[in-house]
């Protein structure tokens, strides 16, 4: 039975057996293992068995004879499995949580947070999958002699990489329209977030999911990213741009496709007729869950000059009013960073701002008095682009805000970033943000939101332009980017080539004249 170290914070509802019963979903032939540390405490969390490229290979076969048979399956047999996991997972929320926490060090509600979005991205596509991936018809090019029908089927083999700071939502979320659609899966488990991932697994398993036709390995990147990819029919991953740049280029070599959502430095813009007491709340919310590591959080504030000392003074209040600590329960607003290359950066975009003239209006100190990962929430004004926390993405609970003349000065620096993963735009004149929302560089934008609003939507796509990814998840992309379109075209029968070919032009030519003169039209009157 797995040894939990002395002195670990181990959380009440988890066990040496619960953990032994998790750690046996890891495909692992050799021996080596690999230990993360509590952020909370630092101490060692459980040893976890390491993967091997032999391993990857060996879990690919398994996986794809499973995926045969899962594939003929009917639709509303696969949806019926995931709708029970689902289920599950509500079931089994404190427990899960726990172990979010665990290992991540974050606080209870946004562990809360998480976990109910992996349900509700089921019942999304448990409820479209049928609609979505069912055959449809289209128009031929020759009405009545052609039938031609589009069909969506499954890629085969689909790897999931994701990161350590959503390991249910971002993981296990990726998983399930890959097997909605008739994929077979086999996901990278992090290695500071190994058992959450686990612990969905053994739901799934719970839940009637063929044994073989989700596997999960573990180990290090260098070496289980490469023997992934030399497996997979297509690669869904969440991390940094660099990695991702990577991972599409070995992808590439292989012509495997791929859907990436990466990293993020992402605007708000407070408009000055915002309603600034709700835009404060919003960007203590937005800057600050997860203890600021998150993709989509809000890291750069604008703020119209004629409110700015006003929203400044308010934000720095709330912020300081954030009750920072470690429970498994709700007491506290926002946990600890997760590792202490986290804490590194944040401290070093802070130190590096601060040398540079940069002011601290609140926070500004990391808290080891709380444990040895924690960071105070801070935020900066005076920031210029000599300082690295300008551009960089920091990925804590760091924040800085800006003064700017009007809406497109807002905007000019809103987008001048490589990336462009969501934004925030606060106002009380909706039609007037739209527009400003629609000229924003971003996948996403929320209006009187920081980022839940479009996240929460998830029949709608999620992800980034520029540096920011590649396809989408959530919405119809979210499922139909584990697919192949495949068009049928059958003829009713066979048509020799045309005994006069001057006349078949002629005839053909007039025929498309007309469909263009009627689009033509129909485009004229819906401008009039």
């Amino acid at each position: 039975m797995t040894a939990i170290a002395s002195g670990v914070d181990v959380p009440p509802r988890v066990d040496a057996r619960y953990v032994d019963s998790l750690l046996r979903w890891v495909r692992s032939s050799g021996g080596a293992t690999a230990r993360a540390t509590a952020p909370f405490t630092g101490c060692p969390l459980p040893d976890v068995p390491q993967s091997t490229a032999v391993d990857v290979a060996e879990a690919a076969v398994r996986a794809r004879v499973a995926q045969t048979e899962w594939a003929a399956r009917p639709v509303s047999d696969r949806v019926r499995t995931m709708v029970r996991f689902a289920q599950l997972v509500l079931h089994g929320k404190d427990r899960l949580l726990d172990v979010v926490q665990w290992e991540t060090g974050k606080s209870r509600v946004h562990a809360a947070i998480e976990l109910l979005g992996l349900p509700a991205v089921t019942a999304q596509y448990a409820g479209t999958a049928d609609e979505l991936l069912a055959d449809r018809r289209v128009r031929s090019g020759t009405p009545g002699l052609v039938r031609t029908v589009v069909g969506h089927r499954p890629k085969g083999l689909v790897g999931v990489i994701a990161p350590w700071n959503y390991p249910l939502f971002l993981a296990v979320g990726d998983v399930v329209p890959a097997l909605l659609a008739g994929n077979a899966v086999i996901s990278k488990a992090d290695s500071q977030a190994p058992l959450s991932l686990l612990a969905a697994r053994a739901l799934a398993d719970e839940a009637g999911l063929p044994h073989d036709l989700w596997q999960v390995v573990a180990g290090p990147g260098p070496v289980i990213g490469p023997a992934l990819i030399d497996e997979v029919d297509h690669l869904a991953f969440t991390g940094s741009t660099a990695t991702g740049r990577r991972l599409a280029a070995a992808c590439g070599e292989r012509l495997v496709s791929t859907s990436m959502e990466l990293g993020g430095k992402n605007p708000m813009i407070v408009r000055a007729d915002a309603d600034l007491a709700a835009a404060v709340t919003g960007a203590v919310q937005a800057c600050f869950s997860n203890a600021g590591q998150i993709c989509i959080g809000i890291e750069r504030i604008y703020v119209h000059e004629a409110r700015f000392d006003e929203f400044v003074a308010a934000f720095a209040r709330a912020t300081d009013a954030v009750r920072v600590g470690a429970a498994y329960d709700y007491t506290y607003e926002m946990g600890s960073l997760t590792s202490a290359a986290q804490l590194a950066t944040t401290r070093a975009h802070v130190d590096d701002a601060i040398a540079k003239g940069a002011h601290v209006v609140a926070g500004g100190h990391a808290r080891p008095d709380l444990g040895p990962l924690f960071h105070e929430p801070t935020v900066l004004v005076d920031v210029d682009p000599s300082m690295t926390v300008h551009e960089e993405e920091t990925f804590g609970p760091v924040v800085a805000v800006h003064p700017v003349v009007d809406d497109e000065d807002a905007l000019t620096r809103a987008n001048d970033s490589e990336y462009g993963l969501s934004a925030s735009i606060w106002s009380t004149d909706l039609p007037a943000a739209r527009r400003l929302a629609a000229r924003i560089q971003a996948g996403s934008v929320n209006i009187n939101d920081g980022y839940v609003s479009a996240i929460a939507s998830v029949a709608a796509p999620m992800g980034g332009m520029k540096s920011s990814g590649v396809g989408r998840r959530h919405g119809p992309d979210g499922l139909l980017r584990y697919t192949e379109a495949q068009t049928i075209a059958a003829q009713r029968r066979a048509t020799p080539y045309p005994a006069k070919p001057k006349a078949f032009l002629a005839a053909g030519a007039a025929g498309l004249s007309a469909r263009l003169a009627a689009v033509r039209f129909r485009n004229r009157r819906s401008r009039s």
